[in-house]
């Protein structure tokens, strides 16, 4: 895979960046481009209000977990101001997430609470080594199914685990881990079920979904666990709570303290460890990668790896569990005006404020409300669209796809990556023998040719490559998982002030979803900053595909060659009303 930029001025050597600039945390970063008091304001309003939807989830996630509440909280205090004040992403926001759960529980099962927290710990050293060592590159390698799949996975696990307190029902014994066990001895209890916890669980569900749709602005997950508590008080409603089964939480943080260490407890929690740093690692860098998608800045995925395991080791000194970038929370930052990292340390300030002044509270809380937020958590996480999407790709996508869910299900969330990956890199060796065979007039890597070969050569158009009005890429080559992180990132800087981006696959016999999804966001930005993007040379499959993933005629405009697709630019005005392009962080 190659790709060639037409730039004005030419080729020119890009200066190795130092180990400073690579692992400079993005607050200092912000701080050097001029932060002011506006700038502060916003971070302030922002900072509320991903504190105000933490809140309940933090505590949620921690028991679903099979922790106490408090050590969501600390989680969330903790590992992410550590995530802010030391991440490569300036809108990251960390605490405990959803798609832990089902490791947590897991590793609390079989190694008890400190085993958690040395996992933690562990998973942390892990995460900082990983950053060092610039894996966080290879990463981004996984394909899409895969990731699709896991996520998927998760959430149907994260639903599973919160039947029980959905319904309010009665085990005879503890609750299992495993998905079908769990979903066995649950159907065993299906005559205790607590009609009052239903109710209680619907209404919240309701209102959630409501505000959704009618108030969008509106912290609906707090308001719905806030009404929840209230008319269970008043009405004195038989329902579990925090206080009930955990009799609250504490007002302060805890003195830090290493964990409980042995080597023998060290060597048996040491699967789960990887377990911990391999999903923390995916999902901050996914999260990063729909943070840069929302505002056209740049993450560096490798420092980001080292906040990361600077969090995760935070945590586990005050009692928390496994810290991650989270991608709902991270949006809603965003969205919520956010300017810096900033305003993600002052979520954590404003939850430790809450802690400290609103614990007792929490004893009030249902957990038929709480499980009713995760439910809608593990809705929203599905990803359903894209699932479907896959589904209808090709055959191979589905298979990778399901394979990666079912063994998340069923098996293992580690096993389900693993082999989702392998499967997509055998997949990727079929397409390529496939190709190789069959497109016999485009190589998958094309042979040197004498310069006068076939007489298929033109004259080169300098014009073309100093024009500013327009910028073309050629893309050469198999175009897949492999090459989309790297290629994205090129074509990710489409804001450079041009009016039109034009992006040649002639010369690619084939792209996969991962690829596919990667131009579809290319295309979903550059629509919104009002640049007009052409493609060119496509075939009819790799037509299909880019169709199949969001690449559509109301975000791209299809052409045969690159000079016809630079006529029309020229031809045709400028979009008006283009919004104004950020450059990269």
């Amino acid at each position: 895979m190659s790709t060639t930029s037409e730039r004005a001025g030419g080729l020119h050597q890009l200066r190795r960046p130092t180990f400073t600039e690579l692992y400079l945390p993005k607050l200092i970063t912000v701080w050097r481009e001029g932060y002011g008091a506006a700038d502060f304001r916003a971070d302030i309003f922002a900072g509320l209000t991903v504190a105000i939807v933490a809140l309940p989830l933090s505590m949620a996630i921690a028991i679903a977990s099979g922790v106490t509440p408090d050590r969501g909280l600390y989680t969330a205090v903790v590992g992410g101001f550590i995530v802010s004040l030391l991440g490569g992403s300036r809108f990251q926001i960390g605490g405990p997430a959803g798609a832990f759960i089902v490791l947590v529980a897991v590793t609390a099962e079989r190694h008890g609470v400190d085993g958690v927290i040395l996992a933690t710990m562990m998973a942390g050293l892990v995460l900082i080594a990983a950053g060092l060592l610039r894996i966080g590159t290879y990463i981004k390698f996984i394909p899409y199914p895969v990731t699709v799949g896991f996520t998927a996975g998760i959430a149907v696990i994260i639903f599973a685990s919160q039947l029980r307190d959905l319904g309010g029902i009665t085990l005879a014994g503890k609750e299992p881990s495993e998905f079908v066990p769990k979903l066995i001895a649950l159907a065993g209890g299906l005559h205790t079920i607590n009609p009052s916890a239903v109710a209680v669980a619907l209404v919240s569900i309701a209102i959630i979904a409501a505000l959704r749709i009618w108030r969008p602005s509106w912290p609906g997950i707090l308001v719905a666990v806030v009404f929840a508590a209230v008319v269970c008080a008043v009405f004195s409603l038989p329902v579990e709570t925090i206080g009930s089964r955990f009799g609250g939480i504490p007002r302060e943080l805890p003195s830090p303290a290493l964990p409980a260490f042995s080597l023998a407890k060290a060597k048996a929690v040491l699967p789960d460890a990887i377990s911990f740093a391999l999903l923390a690692a995916i999902e901050s860098l996914l999260s990063a990668v729909v943070a840069d998608g929302m505002t056209g800045r740049r993450h560096r995925s490798n420092c980001e790896l080292v906040a990361q395991g600077a969090a995760n080791i935070g945590s586990a000194l005050f009692g928390g569990i496994c810290v991650t970038g989270l991608i709902a929370r991270t949006a809603t930052n965003i969205r919520a005006g956010a300017c810096g990292p900033l305003a993600g340390m002052l979520h954590s300030v404003f939850l430790l404020l809450f802690m400290l002044t609103a614990a007792p509270l929490a004893s009030y809380v249902p957990l038929a409300a709480l499980a009713s937020v995760l439910v809608v958590v593990a809705w929203t996480m599905a990803e359903k669209h894209e699932f479907a999407t896959l589904l209808r790709s090709s055959w191979g996508d589905a298979v990778v796809l399901l394979a990666t869910f079912l063994l998340t299900i069923f098996r293992d969330l580690t096993e389900g990556i693993l082999v989702g990956f392998a499967l997509g890199a055998v997949l990727f060796i079929h397409r390529m023998s496939e190709m190789t065979g069959i497109e016999e007039r485009t190589p998958l890597v094309a042979a040197d040719r004498p310069d006068d070969g076939n007489g298929e050569r033109v004259p080169y158009d300098s014009a073309l490559a100093v024009d500013r009005d327009v910028l073309v890429y050629r893309i050469t080559g198999a175009f897949f998982f492999g090459a989309a992180s790297a290629i994205g990132g090129v074509l990710d800087g489409v804001a450079d002030g041009r009016k039109a981006f034009v992006v040649d696959f002639a010369a690619v016999p084939f792209l996969d979803s991962t690829a596919a999804n990667v131009l579809g966001r290319v295309a979903a930005k550059a629509h919104r900053q009002g640049i007009r993007l052409f493609i060119t040379g496509a075939s009819p499959t790799v037509r299909r595909a880019l169709l199949t993933h969001g690449v559509s005629p109301r975000h791209a405009r299809y052409r045969q060659t690159i000079e016809r697709a630079v006529a029309d630019i020229k031809a045709a005005p400028a979009a008006s009303g283009s919004a104004v392009l950020l450059p990269p962080a």
